[in-house]
């Protein structure tokens, strides 16, 4: 069992930056890839980025490229979310998910472990 507790959500004006946490226990935490979903009132949960057990490999969304970076520290059992250049559009909630094994996902059929999610709230 993997237990998963985000941190670093909350409101930001477009433009600005934040950075989520997701703390993970219960597990070898480098035997795991991480990554971010999001989900916004009525529509459906959607894949933002993910690491590879190793943090070698990363895979982001199209929607992200360029402004959000995965990363992960596998001695203190935590991957990072950095946002920058947040839109409106990035509002959501944000839930850390893990895998089994590490190797990086994109679907969230691939998920074992989900954590309660953060909310983001960026306005105009």
């Amino acid at each position: 069992q993997v237990q998963l507790v985000e941190s670093g959500g909350g409101m930001v004006q477009a433009g600005g930056s934040l950075r989520l946490s997701c703390a993970a226990s219960g597990r070898t935490f480098s035997s795991s890839a991480m990554g971010w979903f999001r989900q916004a009132p009525g529509k459906e949960r959607e894949f933002v980025a993910a690491i590879s057990g190793s943090g070698s490999f990363t895979n982001y969304a199209n929607f992200v490229k360029g402004r959000f970076t995965i990363s992960r520290d596998n001695a203190k059992n935590t991957v990072y979310l950095q946002m920058n250049s947040l839109k409106p559009a990035d509002t959501a909630v944000y839930c850390c998910a893990a895998r089994s094994n590490p190797i990086i996902f994109i679907e969230i059929r691939e998920i074992s472990y989900w954590g309660q999610g953060t909310q983001v709230t960026v306005s105009s």
